[in-house]
């Protein structure tokens, strides 16, 4: 939760011969915003019934537009964000303070306000600048925590690459590149145990999510294919009482694939807004961090294929 302190002017000291009155209170708002298209940010309470918002006027400004990656001048298979910081220079008549007869949660985002809510107090922006901060947090969701794919242990993620494809193992879903995706390995992670009960077919030391010859029987676990030639070893089973070839010595089908499986990468954007220099008429806004932006594009995925080695 969020408090925003502000010093309301008293209206009627004003119209009095009083020195006037500074009243002092808290707005409390959660720490994180909404978007209504790509214009409107607000927040929103009961209790008492009040909301904050930002309407932009700049029709090529868009929530897509923020959360824009470009492919990395120097490997492919990376992304980069194309803006990390957009700055408004001036959000004068665009930052609004509201109260309501009634909750105002749904007075945004729609064409025609809900019926009986009623605005009492409105106070808008003389002066301010808004900057929305952008970054992104992507992972390959193979059940393995990011920190602990730093297997060098050096607190770069990016060299760890156990099977060369340019990949580093947090965003590999296939670290040893058997084409047998790594959450399917029997990684067994515990915040408890770790990894320590990771699955070990072959009882080598690696662990089969690093291993590229699961059943150490010489045939690289990729190579294990018979029937479906699909790039999923986990389907080519000669044995149904045993399981699939690749996790057992007694089936040495050699069959070497020509190409990865393609991969699935998460992608988590977090979207922030601060505020400088903002007055109202009435109103001293004296916080600057506005939240951070809760929205469905926030979360998107990208798929990759790794070239073959």
């Amino acid at each position: 939760m969020r408090k925003i302190s502000v010093l309301l002017i008293s209206i009627f000291s004003l119209l009095s011969c009083d020195d006037g009155d500074i009243i002092t209170t808290e707005l409390e708002f959660d720490d994180t915003f909404e978007a209504c298209g790509d214009l409107v940010f607000f927040k929103a309470k009961t209790d008492p019934n009040e909301t904050l918002s930002l309407q932009l006027d700049s029709p090529s400004f868009t929530v897509a537009s923020l959360v824009e990656t470009a492919v990395n001048a120097d490997n492919a298979l990376f992304v980069d964000l194309v803006t990390t910081e957009v700055t408004v220079a001036s959000v004068a008549g665009l930052f609004t303070f509201r109260s309501y007869t009634s909750d105002p949660s749904d007075f945004f985002c729609n064409d025609v306000p809900p019926n009986g809510i009623q605005i009492t107090e409105e106070y808008t922006s003389t002066s301010g600048t808004a900057y929305f901060t952008v970054s992104l947090l992507e992972d390959d969701n193979d059940g393995i925590p990011a920190e602990l794919e730093d297997l060098n242990g050096n607190g770069d993620l990016y060299d760890d690459d156990t099977d060369g494809d340019g990949l580093p193992n947090f965003l590999d879903a296939d670290d040893d590149g058997d084409n047998v995706l790594t959450a399917s390995e029997g990684v067994a992670y515990t915040e408890t145990d770790g990894l320590s009960n990771a699955l070990d077919t072959d009882g080598d030391g690696i662990p089969n999510y690093l291993d590229n010859d699961d059943d150490g029987d010489g045939v690289p676990t990729r190579n294990e294919e018979i029937t479906s030639f699909d790039n999923n070893p986990t389907n080519d089973v000669s044995d149904s009482t045993t399981g699939p070839d690749y996790l057992n010595p007694l089936f040495m089908n050699n069959n070497p694939p020509t190409s990865f499986r393609s991969h699935t990468i998460s992608q988590t954007f977090t979207v922030t807004l601060k505020f400088e220099n903002i007055s109202f008429p009435e109103i001293i806004y004296d916080e600057t961090e506005f939240g951070t932006l809760d929205d469905t594009l926030m979360s998107k995925t990208r798929t990759i294929t790794p070239p073959f080695i």
